[in-house]
């Protein structure tokens, strides 16, 4: 990864993310934003999918997983992101299309406070795989206390 591709790398209380900053080309017509696995995404891109039309007052996410690199961005609008390493949480605010939340493997993370017309992209390191998944909060600390 090239070392000017991270803008911010966030340490906020214990939590480790990334913004990652896009590369933003301004034109008159219309602004465009490109990704490219290993060089402005720091793993290869396996899965992408978006999530949209999201009722108001509905979460999103609500997991950890084990080996999953995600760089979460929003296409349109806006949303806020909670993560949580199991002793510390913090919320981040997505709303540039430019900019990409990078969530490391073991970050239990939740979507919340969707804007109307919000669209959220996520490029995924490692096809679906229902194994890699934390669904209950408990079981995410246990794994918290005792990686395997």
């Amino acid at each position: 990864m090239k070392s000017n591709s991270i803008d911010r790398r966030h340490t906020m209380k214990k939590l480790d993310y990334e913004i990652i900053e896009l590369p933003k080309i301004v034109d008159p017509r219309g602004n465009l934003t490109v990704v490219e696995q290993m060089e402005n995404v720091p793993f290869d891109i396996k899965r992408v999918y978006w999530t949209y039309d999201v009722p108001g007052g509905e979460s999103r996410g609500g997991h950890a997983h084990k080996n999953l690199y995600q760089l979460v961005v929003a296409m349109s609008g806006s949303f806020t992101v909670t993560l949580d390493d199991g002793k510390e949480r913090e919320t981040i605010l997505l709303n540039h299309p430019w900019q990409g939340l990078l969530i490391k493997p073991g970050m239990w993370r939740t979507l919340d406070d969707f804007s109307s017309g919000a669209v959220c992209m996520v490029l995924a390191s490692e096809l679906f795989d229902l194994d890699d998944y934390i669904y209950e909060y408990d079981e995410f600390l246990n794994y918290k206390r005792c990686p395997k």
